[in-house]
């Protein structure tokens, strides 16, 4: 048969089915060409078509028609899922696109890329637009960090000398190849390597890449949380040139310094943060005005006095954007010298400050204030613990060493309950968020977790924090010049008209509109269910309809907060964009407020705004990874055991559940071997078919350990009494076997095979497309 005549005929089996993928078998049984001979043939021809762009072959080795060039292309970031999918992000006013595993053009989690739309959305089913990647613009990933492992019963190709150990879940499918053009590490090294070679549509599960340096040795102690940090391209020395520049700052505050500055070092200040805390970047100090008033004072370390524009230094902490916390170390955005020293309100010594004072009345509002540059000198570094002794406990020890400050801290305590039912009335939403602590021994092993409660003094500062941000935007919005602001944006309709619907099905009642969405609307919501078996299911569906917070140029307001203008302001020593408010704060102070001044930093704040957002995000996620990584180790050590716990999330594949400790880990449908399990979507719930057992967010439960795998992070449980489930009719209320409905897709059945050691399904080799790396080399199609 001629070769035009069988691309002719591959060619029109792949037009009936556009948005499909066929494997050349497939194809070659579709034309009726399956000998050995006649197979070779339609190798070639596929070969040709391809090298011909008239045919794509995808990261699975399957042949697709190729689209037509003329179609809309769009341009997003893409997400990837540890099970093959992913999402690529537009922008904020288009549906995130679903991409099938076929469809990803093996693009790496995080790539900017670009899209073309297969599939509308269907407002009906609530169904976003699915699309294709046909083309990657830029690679968000250009490094990988991991152990170097050499095994003796591969045989590497040519020019291969071993391979990375990756970490990363989202990169765990795919096999790091390490070339001997770099350096030689030794099996066991925790290397970073440059990434020289992406996967594509031959070698779809392979990176390839040349070691770059030698971080140290997989058994060091706090070599696991190292390799987080590089994972996140997180600077951990400070270069040269901004050390020199901090070694020129003196270390105390200088005559020359003092000029043109409030003097405040008679008044009564005081920090008030953690016991462990080093770097004291905020003091506070409150009394009562002859007329009833508050007079409320919060003073932040003056860092933009130290970091100035134009300076190494300057370009560092702004390359940065925040500090970093991760379990027992802080990667600060300033040396030390800055962070823990001149610019650490430490006490009983001069320090520069800008200075926001307010005027607050019996209703909390602020009716005069001043925002200046001053010098102080705290009285006493006062901790959490100790004042809520005083406030809470009232206990005696505590209040006789601190004699002369209770009256300040009484009056503290009475402010922060105005400040707060005034936050209230104007609709604030409050999450109560259960923080912990991962405590670990001198080799960073976990051996406890500690949950921190967060008391009076906690609430006292969040109080004045947020009322000393709030000020010093309103202030600046009102003058009208370019300012950054830290925003969160009203929730989007659709989130919200999902929010609503869910509610709906719980039998509780939303009034309003989700086109015009308010604070208040969502505040009153939380009091319905407060205490209520429901309230944590309510509380976790809007924390996950709400928009995140950001940086921006424009005043937006903060949705969560209830407040029309919101900053940063605070907390300067850990984060870029507070350090910038100060900078501001005096430039316009200097220089006047006209159209020259007004054009400054006009095209600079967008530039920032975005940078410190992403870099937030960036630190957030590691902060992230390394806490999981510790709870998983620290879980390590408990398999076997029997926890109480809390549903957390439900989904078509099962549970995450969390332990009082913060803990979560999965309950996969596999596990739950008492029936057969459907996931309602709009009801966030699974229910057995045959006992009616029915699991949703906040349900207690009683779980078993079975199985923790440190390097992933995931903690895996097999659930306990299963008879002491609540039952309910909603299966048969939502119509039994609906196929949008989760676990009746087979690949979530019940009885499903899984491995428990592996964290995931038996077939999930075969789910992503896994072969070993070397016939992924070999293989040509």
């Amino acid at each position: 048969m001629e070769n035009n005549i069988i691309k002719e005929k591959i060619l029109r089996k792949l037009r009936e089915s556009p948005d499909r993928d066929f494997q050349v078998q497939e194809l070659a049984e579709a034309i009726a060409m399956t000998t050995a001979v006649q197979f070779k043939f339609v190798v070639q021809a596929l070969a040709q078509l391809e090298h011909d762009k008239e045919v794509t072959l995808n990261q699975n080795g399957a042949f697709t028609i190729a689209k037509d060039d003329s179609l809309p292309k769009f341009v997003g970031v893409f997400h990837a899922n540890d099970r093959g999918f992913g999402f690529v992000t537009v922008d904020v006013d288009t549906p995130d696109f679903f991409i099938n595993p076929t469809q990803t053009m093996a693009a790496l989690n995080g790539d900017e890329v670009e899209v073309i739309e297969l599939r509308k959305a269907d407002e009906k089913t609530g169904r976003g637009p699915e699309g294709k990647v046909v083309g990657i613009v830029k690679h968000a990933i250009e490094q990988v960090v991991g152990e170097f492992v050499i095994d003796s019963e591969e045989e590497y190709p040519e020019g291969i000398i071993g391979t990375v150990k990756l970490k990363d879940r989202k990169l765990s499918h795919y096999t790091f190849l390490v070339e001997d053009q770099g350096l030689n590490p030794v099996p066991g090294e925790v290397i970073l390597a440059d990434i020289t070679a992406y996967p594509d549509a031959h070698l779809p599960g392979i990176l390839k890449g040349i070691a770059i340096k030698v971080i140290g040795n997989v058994n060091d102690p706090g070599i696991d949380i190292l390799q987080v940090v590089y994972q996140h391209d997180i600077p951990t020395h400070f270069p040269e040139e901004v050390m020199a520049e901090v070694e020129q700052i003196p270390d105390h505050v200088t005559d020359e310094e003092r000029k043109g500055r409030v003097d405040l070092t008679e008044q009564d200040l005081v920090t008030i943060d953690s016991i462990e805390s080093k770097d004291l970047d905020d003091a506070v100090t409150a009394w009562k005005l002859d007329n009833g008033n508050y007079h409320l004072g919060v003073h932040i370390a003056d860092v933009s006095h130290y970091v100035r524009v134009g300076t190494a230094l300057n370009d560092e902490a702004f390359s940065r954007g925040t500090s970093v916390y991760l379990t027992d170390r802080v990667i600060p955005m300033l040396p030390h010298k800055l962070s823990n020293g001149i610019c650490s309100l430490n006490p009983k010594v001069e320090r520069l400050a800008m200075s926001c004072e307010m005027e607050i009345d019996s209703e909390g509002n602020v009716l005069n204030h001043k925002i200046f540059p001053s010098v102080i000198k705290t009285t006493e570094r006062m901790t959490y613990v100790a004042i809520n002794k005083i406030l809470e406990s009232r206990d005696e020890k505590t209040m006789a060493r601190y004699e002369n400050l209770v009256p300040m801290f009484e009056t503290m305590n009475e402010l922060h309950k105005i400040l707060l039912k005034m936050r209230k009335r104007r609709g604030a939403i409050e999450f109560e968020d259960t923080e912990a602590k991962i405590i670990v021994d001198e080799k960073g092993h976990p051996v406890d977790i500690q949950l921190r409660e967060r008391g009076t003094s906690e609430r006292i500062v969040e109080s004045f924090m947020l009322a000393a941000n709030e000020t010093v935007a309103e202030h600046f919005n009102h003058l009208r010049v370019p300012f950054i602001y830290r925003i969160h944006e009203t929730p989007k309709a659709e989130k919200m008209l999902s929010f609503f619907e869910a509610l709906s099905s719980l039998g509780i009642e939303a009034s309003g509109s989700s086109n015009d969405v308010k604070p208040k609307m969502l505040q009153t919501i939380l009091k319905k269910v407060a205490g209520k078996p429901e309230e944590a299911m309510v509380s976790t569906m809007l924390l996950r309809s709400m928009q995140q917070a950001k940086y921006s140029d424009q005043p937006l307001g903060h949705f969560g907060l209830g407040a029309q203008d919101y900053t940063h302001f605070t907390s300067p020593i850990r984060r870029y964009p507070d350090l910038l408010v100060h900078r501001l704060i005096r430039f316009y102070e200097q220089n006047g407020i006209n159209d020259e001044t007004k054009e400054e930093y006009k095209q600079e704040i967008p530039e920032i705004a975005l940078h410190s957002s992403q870099m937030e995000r960036r630190a957030i996620d590691a902060e992230r990874d390394t806490d999981a990584m510790k709870k998983a180790e620290y879980m390590a050590d408990h398999v076997g055991e029997e926890f109480d716990a809390v549903v957390s999330s439900v989904t078509k594949f099962g549970m995450f559940v969390g332990l009082p400790n913060t803990v979560e880990g999965l309950i996969h449908i596999s596990e739950m071997k008492d029936d057969y399990y459907e996931y309602l979507d709009k009801h966030m719930v699974l229910v057995g078919r045959h006992t009616k057992r029915t699991y949703r967010i906040g349900q207690p439960i009683r779980v078993k350990l079975v199985n923790v795998n440190v390097d992933q992070k995931e903690v895996d449980f097999t659930l306990l009494n299963p008879e002491d489930a609540p039952k309910t009719d909603l299966l048969v209320k939502a119509g039994g076997n609906d196929s949008r409905r989760g676990n009746g897709d087979k690949k979530y059945q019940g009885n499903r095979k899984y491995d428990s050691k592996k964290g995931n399904s038996k077939n999930r080799d075969k789910q992503h497309g896994y072969r070993p790396f070397k016939d992924k080399l070999k293989k040509r199609h």
